[in-house]
């Protein structure tokens, strides 16, 4: 064990690494978990949630929903929202690029309150229109 890894306590020395890594390695755990769970959630549910989004986790997880945020913040450096948010438009862009549903279909598919949200959140991150991706996916140019 190197210096660096320990502390003395009382004389003692008292190794940190196992310890921490193991905290470690539950904390990544538990971020792919939530990881997991929102996956799941965008790719393959066709039901409507009938709670909100932080009571279904913290219901799926079996967790307080603050902790897994305070986790999944200090592991990711964004936040669960975030990432559901970005999951949410990677799946878009696949619906978009089958070309199969129309927008509204898709935003029912992907429980959006209405085409408009889905388009505003869409463009926010995106940077364009869903609209707009569809053509450039259609002429071929590669994806945004």
């Amino acid at each position: 064990m190197r210096k660096s890894d320990t502390c003395t306590k009382d004389g003692k020395q008292l190794g940190l690494r196992g310890g921490r890594s193991k905290e470690l390695d539950k904390k990544s755990i538990l971020v792919e978990k939530i990881k997991r769970v929102i996956i799941d959630m965008v790719y393959h549910s066709d039901c409507k949630l009938k709670t909100n989004f932080s009571a279904y986790l913290s219901e799926k997880l079996n967790l307080d929903y603050t902790y897994l945020a305070n986790v999944f913040s200090d592991q990711q450096g964004s936040t669960i929202e975030q990432f559901n948010i970005n999951t949410k438009i990677q799946r878009i862009k696949e619906l978009i690029g089958d070309n199969e549903l129309n927008l509204t279909e898709i935003s029912l598919k992907l429980h959006y309150s209405s085409v408009a949200h889905l388009s505003n959140q869409f463009k926010k991150i995106t940077g364009v229109t869903p609209s707009r991706f569809r053509y450039f996916e259609l002429q071929g140019y590669s994806s945004v």
